[in-house]
């Protein structure tokens, strides 16, 4: 009995030695960045320090209180808030919705469905934002064309991105087709896993389709439909390449969110240090959102 745990240790070391080299490279690739950045925040960085290869002064939290006590930053973490809250319903509504329609269809519909999810998935997000900025172009695009067509509507000539509510909603509507398919197909992939006789059963008993989707099916795909939402918040929060893109590398204040703003802060304005406590910021929010999902993920093991 005495030798049993003494046999057993090097299988409990096992696991911890065949994650080691991940973890190291993790330590490597993304480690020494996020320490600098973490080091520069704290500092007073300018183009002089930069080209002179001096160190910067020690600024401490000069550059958060600078941040913190700026009206513009808060405006910018509200249109976060509001954009990503957007973003995420919309994906995981939109994205249940098709994998209820996919459950549905035959089966070669549903090959076809899921190989132009994949498709989507697939696709760069500079040609997803070439191919809207087409769709949206205020000369040749064809959403105008087609709305135009429409009784009483003239939206010749109309750009969408003079009003940034109707900015938004373009740059929304990229973020929502690009990230729909992983939706869908977690989803549908949760919802094959439902034994049908449970819903037949329940029908039988005399529930109504909405009393069986609220009952019978959603519970039995909501740990993955939280998990999808967490996520889809985690990646929605930190978007940059959708609108960097959509507003041809120029974009107005009325468009930052945190990432656009840290990026401007950094690279246009030339406030390195501003930027990196926005980034840093930023950092602290998306690993709020991390400590939710693995609090998820463990919760619903738990269960398991």
């Amino acid at each position: 009995m005495s030798a049993d745990p003494a046999g057993r240790r090097p299988r409990h070391l096992l696991p911890y030695l065949l994650i080691a080299p991940s973890l190291l490279a993790l330590l490597v690739v993304l480690g020494y960045p996020l320490v600098d950045m973490v080091t520069l925040a704290f500092q007073d960085m300018t183009r002089k320090e930069l080209f002179s290869g001096t160190a910067p002064p020690w600024a401490g939290l000069g550059q958060f209180r600078t941040i913190l006590g700026d009206g513009f930053f808060w405006t910018v973490v509200a249109r976060t808030a509001l954009f990503t809250g957007v973003c995420v319903t919309l994906t995981m509504g939109c994205g249940l919705l098709v994998a209820l329609l996919m459950r549905r269809t035959s089966p070669w519909v549903r090959a076809a469905v899921a190989g132009v999810l994949v498709a989507v998935w697939a696709m760069p997000v500079m040609v997803a934002a070439a191919v809207f900025r087409w769709l949206f172009d205020a000369d040749y695009g064809l959403v105008n064309w087609l709305l135009s067509t429409l009784p009483g509507v003239d939206l010749a000539r109309h750009n969408w991105f003079t009003d940034p509510w109707e900015g938004f909603a373009v740059i929304t509507a990229v973020v929502v087709w690009g990230a729909l398919p992983f939706a869908a197909i977690s989803l549908h992939a949760a919802l094959t896993q439902i034994p049908p006789e449970l819903e037949e059963a329940a029908l039988i008993d005399g529930a109504r389709p909405s009393q069986v989707f609220r009952y019978v099916t959603f519970p039995a795909v909501k740990p993955v439909f939280v998990m999808g939402t967490t996520l889809m918040a985690i990646w929605d929060f930190g978007v940059f390449n959708q609108i960097w893109l959509m507003r041809g590398g120029q974009p107005e204040r009325e468009y930052y969110l945190l990432g656009v703003y840290s990026f401007i802060e950094s690279f246009a304005v030339n406030r390195y240090s501003t930027g990196a406590a926005i980034a840093l910021v930023t950092v602290v929010l998306l690993l709020a959102g991390a400590v939710l999902y693995l609090r998820q993920t463990l919760r619903l093991g738990e269960t398991e």
